[in-house]
């Protein structure tokens, strides 16, 4: 499988390949007071104002540091309920694809965060996946994707 390689802090972890949309430069996101802690603000993704998460903070650390490769991931975020949104993820140092074998994933044996996958290694250490239909709690998704019928304007 291929997986887009990034760094949340001094660790690689990977998103696979089909849920990302487009990776973007890093660009100036427009702050929401009162936002949880792990939203980084919203973008402007082709006239849609798309909401971002921080992933350091997402994952209980201090935000990250601006890198040349820190990125926007643009991903097809899915709800459990199976609605579709448009979701921005800030990532320190994107590294590029990378084609692991999926013989080679194995179960990290540590549930730390629910986001986080089964765990590969090779010659530049370890690398973890990202679960994405598991990154973003409840309280968050309902705050970050309001519909009509709960009392907020309709989300991108």
């Amino acid at each position: 499988m291929k997986l887009l390689v990034f760094h949340i802090g001094a660790d690689r972890y990977g998103l696979r390949l089909r849920d990302v949309v487009r990776v973007v430069p890093l660009l100036e996101l427009k702050h929401l007071p009162l936002a949880p802690e792990a939203v980084a603000g919203l973008m402007d993704y082709h006239g849609r104002a798309v909401p971002v998460i921080d992933l350091c903070r997402a994952s209980g650390l201090p935000s990250g540091e601006d890198f040349f490769d820190t990125r926007i991931i643009v991903v097809d975020y899915r709800t459990p309920e199976g609605a579709s949104h448009a979701l921005g993820l800030r990532a320190e140092r994107v590294l590029g694809v990378l084609e692991v074998d999926a013989a080679q994933l194995a179960d990290s044996g540590v549930r730390a965060a629910p986001f986080l996958g089964q765990v590969a290694g090779d010659a530049d250490g370890m690398l973890q996946l990202v679960e994405l239909e598991r990154l973003l709690p409840a309280a968050l998704r309902a705050t970050l994707f309001q519909t009509a019928d709960q009392g907020g304007e309709r989300a991108p």
